[in-house]
């Protein structure tokens, strides 16, 4: 699943007048540097969600003949659900399939093993790509990468079903915007409401799931969801094998 909903706000102005989905870089969108990635797995359903200016995606994908996949739409027109939301909306359209579920947002580029990621829930129930890069927002693992927790530095707030968690044991990782869940944890997702941010409910439930970290040698992610960042973008994607 692509998530490709969002309003792109922070790419502003591409996003008056198109969705961040295809917003170009290097002369292409987006939507076409992921799904390039995505391709090579050997998927046999691409799901996409849209909301801002989502007849655009969807004409961009009919004129690409679906890119030679089967892709699924899962339209919020009428209300974007957010990560959480948008996912539990999609497990629901493919109910029954008991199939893990590899997760990509859009404006991420990158060199991740996606291959390797998604057999990380064959012993777990959700895998994040995670890596040791400089933010101001980490998860937090124990010494077994499980997630207990998430940290915010520059606040000092603290999040975790863990009353007595010692953040200083931890192992602090920044989330890489791809992860991989089985859709076993629908279950748990039908407690939530329609709309509401993934990264709250993983949060909620680490104590509930196991939810793993996995890190990559070598691992450059990009993230393009800023004017500043396309350019470096088109820089690195000259370096890395895509």
């Amino acid at each position: 699943m692509i998530f490709a909903a969002g309003l792109g706000s922070r790419l502003k102005p591409f996003t008056d007048t198109m969705p961040k989905a295809l917003v170009p870089v290097a002369g292409k969108p987006l939507l076409w540097h992921v799904v390039q990635r995505i391709k090579p797995l050997g998927v046999d359903r691409l799901v996409i969600n849209v909301h801002h200016f989502a007849t655009q995606i969807k004409d961009y994908i009919d004129e690409n003949s679906g890119f030679g996949i089967n892709v699924v739409i899962s339209d919020e027109s009428a209300e974007l659900l957010e990560t959480g939301g948008g996912l539990k909306k999609v497990l629901r359209l493919l109910d029954g399939d008991d199939a893990p579920l590899l997760l990509h947002n859009v404006d991420i580029l990158g060199n991740a093993d996606l291959d390797h990621l998604y057999r990380g829930v064959d012993d777990a129930d959700v895998a994040l790509l995670v890596s040791q890069r400089q933010t101001t927002r980490y998860l937090l693992f124990n010494e077994e990468m499980r997630l207990v927790g998430w940290q915010n530095i520059a606040t000092g707030e603290v999040r975790s079903p863990y009353p007595n968690l010692v953040v200083e044991n931890m192992h602090k990782l920044a989330f890489s915007g791809i992860h991989c869940v089985h859709p076993r944890i629908a279950k748990l997702m039908d407690q939530w409401p329609e709309r509401f941010p993934i990264m709250d409910f993983y949060l909620h439930h680490a104590a509930d799931l196991k939810i793993k970290g996995l890190t990559q040698s070598g691992l450059n992610i990009l993230d393009v969801g800023k004017l500043d960042t396309i350019a470096k973008a088109e820089e690195q994607l000259k370096l890395l094998s895509f």
